[in-house]
């Protein structure tokens, strides 16, 4: 949509320079808000989500460019706009990230437009304070919103659903309430003994992928190699969010695929993250994949974080980080003797995921990733479909 600009000039030494401060924050808070009225609508969503991505990047690059120009180290007034536009942007991708990752997006969260609209008239009157006012009140209204999805996601647990800490047969789904000190979690859990099971991972590239890796949905990765369960897998980097921009659909840690390829194998700085192994007729949980080396001769390993409990103790109880201490639909890969189970519990943190696997007598569990990626597949969606994923876990009889 066509977008009047009010561009600023700024004397330095003996010259004049054009500077499109407001015009930045302007384009990227309507931009953003232009985006979130079409998210809510679900229409075009994509190629909404798509434009406004690129249109954040391009804004990203010419705040890079500016600060590296003179005027930026010589310009005290000029680095105080630039720093404060700068902060604008940060909380302004941080908030449309949320956004994305609201796994059941409303048709419509109300005074959104409004506000957005209140932050561009700030923005023109370079009133940066009242702009973060704003910007904090809109990340409120998620947060709410993510307590109402979270409070109606209890409510709306199905009564026929039985309350036990059971786990289904091999070859078996589940979907079933886990009791625990925290309440009960509703959990949609799949069994495969590596008796009868091999238990692989795939990935849509053949070799490390830094940037534009490609995806897939969990279902075509179950339908081209026959499985008869899947689900997502590592933590990547979406091609939705500006703050993959130069790695997209990218992941960092450690990975080896149903074909011997190791992925990230030379990127040591996540040497320490756990990790799941699986050879032909075992399954092993290490704390670190440094523990395990590069060694060809098993079927698949994935890392991931945190590691939700080992040798049937928790060992995750939270952390500072938001996302992982928000309410949401969390992955996971666990174990008992030779039998692994994936599934997804639900409406829960992290840390409350380990609560749910010890109560359920997991003698290792890892989480994976969640919000936006989260998807289960048996006989057809239990969870998802989420997002194109790069790398995905696999049940196939064998």
């Amino acid at each position: 949509m066509p977008i009047n600009l009010n561009i600023k000039k700024i004397f330095i030494g003996q010259k004049w320079m054009t500077i499109s401060l407001v015009a930045i924050s302007a384009v990227l808070l309507l931009s953003i808000g232009y985006s979130v009225n079409l998210y809510l609508q679900n229409t075009a969503l994509k190629a909404t989500v798509s434009k406004n991505t690129i249109t954040i990047q391009e804004i990203n690059k010419e705040l890079t460019d500016i600060k590296s120009a003179d005027p930026y180290k010589t310009n005290t007034e000029l680095k105080k706009q630039i720093d404060n536009i700068q902060k604008t942007f940060t909380h302004a991708v941080t908030i449309y990230e949320k956004l994305l990752d609201l796994e059941n997006p409303p048709k419509e969260i109300k005074g959104l437009d409004t506000l957005f609209a209140n932050i561009l008239v700030l923005l023109g009157k370079q009133d940066y304070i009242g702009a973060e006012k704003g910007l904090d009140e809109i990340s409120s209204k998620i947060a709410a919103e993510q307590a109402r999805i979270a409070a109606t996601s209890v409510a709306a647990i199905p009564k026929n659903v039985p309350v036990s800490t059971s786990v289904p047969n091999s070859g078996s789904y589940s979907k079933q309430q886990v009791a625990t000190d925290r309440g009960n979690f509703l959990v949609d859990i799949i069994a495969g003994d590596l008796g009868s099971t091999r238990v692989i991972v795939d990935t849509a590239s053949d070799s490390t992928c830094a940037n534009d890796c490609p995806v897939l949905p969990l279902a075509t990765y179950v339908a081209r190699n026959g499985a008869y369960a899947g689900v997502n897998g590592s933590y990547f980097c979406p091609s939705t969010y500006p703050t993959c921009a130069g790695k997209t659909n990218s992941f960092d840690l450690l990975l080896m695929n149903k074909n011997k390829t190791y992925f990230n194998s030379d990127n040591n700085v996540y040497s320490t993250n756990p990790g799941v192994i699986f050879g032909g007729s075992y399954v092993r949980f290490v704390s670190a994949v440094s523990q395990w080396g590069r060694d060809t001769g098993i079927d698949s390993m994935l890392s991931n974080y945190p590691l939700l409990v080992s040798g049937g103790n928790i060992t995750f109880g939270g952390n500072d980080d938001p996302k992982q201490g928000s309410k949401g639909n969390r992955s996971f890969v666990a174990n008992k003797g030779n039998t692994v189970y994936i599934g997804v519990a639900h409406n829960v943190t992290v840390a409350e995921s380990a609560i749910v696997m010890k109560a359920m007598g997991m003698e290792n569990a890892l989480n994976l990733d969640s919000g936006g990626s989260t998807a289960l597949w048996y006989g057809g969606y239990k969870a998802g479909p989420g997002r194109d994923l790069p790398n995905v876990i696999l049940f196939i009889k064998k």
